[in-house]
């Protein structure tokens, strides 16, 4: 604003017009909301990331246990005979011994048994005789050991309440969870003749449990894994 000179009356007046303000009030509401839209994009895939981290690392650490312990297999220190349960019932040994260690062997199942405490006996100590089962309607993985019960191992339980990160999607996918190879590397039928199996195929088909805030999809990732089992390739 500015004075005539001289005269003390008010001159010209010099500010914005409406439509000035109009247009500068679009530019403002056009740069909050892309600012707006920048913030939402990056929590969005924040979430996103950590959803597909937790994921990975459950079926990562199931991975690696499923296969610690798939390898052990059939370890028998002492040559102990007669020792081998049948794997849904652990106070018999009424399965062929044949099968030693590997007395349940299917695409989507498997029971594994050691003598790990060296007493000539399996079932006798704790995660002597493990058993891992694929429940494709509820997309999880249970673990039992020493037949005590199965329990939630990858893709949690959701009738129990607790908060599920993961699913395993192998039936879906159409992919086995085990697949059972002989000597020369030729894959076996399954159920295979678990005296012939040399190596174990384990392969998890897993996808976050929340959709993916950006695209609305559950993320899948794949993990696979072989496993030699030395010991049952032993004569016992």
């Amino acid at each position: 604003m500015t004075r005539s000179a001289g005269n003390g009356k008010m001159g010209n007046e010099k500010g914005f017009t409406l439509s000035e303000i109009l247009v500068a009030s679009a530019i403002g509401m056009m740069l909050l909301g892309a600012i707006y839209a920048a913030v939402v994009t990056g929590q969005h895939s924040s979430v996103a990331i950590e959803r597909k981290v937790a994921t990975h690392q459950d079926a990562r650490a199931a991975l690696e246990l499923m296969a610690a312990e798939i390898q052990m297999a059939s370890y028998n220190p002492t040559f102990a005979s007669s020792v081998w349960r049948t794997f849904n019932d652990c106070g018999s040994t009424s399965l062929a011994q044949t099968r030693k260690g590997l007395q349940e062997a299917t695409s989507t199942s498997i029971t594994t048994e050691m003598d790990l405490n060296e007493s000539s006996a399996v079932g006798d100590a704790s995660h002597e005789i493990i058993r891992y089962a694929y429940i494709a309607g509820e997309e999880r993985i249970t673990r039992e050991t020493n037949c005590g019960g199965a329990q939630p191992f990858l893709g949690e339980d959701p009738l129990v309440g607790t908060p599920r990160t993961t699913r395993v999607v192998n039936g879906n996918a159409g992919i086995d969870i085990f697949r059972y190879y002989d000597g020369a590397g030729n894959l076996l039928a399954s159920p295979p003749n678990a005296p012939n199996v040399r190596r174990v195929e384990i392969t998890l088909v897993v996808e976050t449990d929340q959709l993916d805030p950006n695209t609305q999809q559950r993320r899948r990732m794949i993990y696979s894994t072989s496993v030699i089992p030395r010991n049952h390739a032993i004569s016992q």
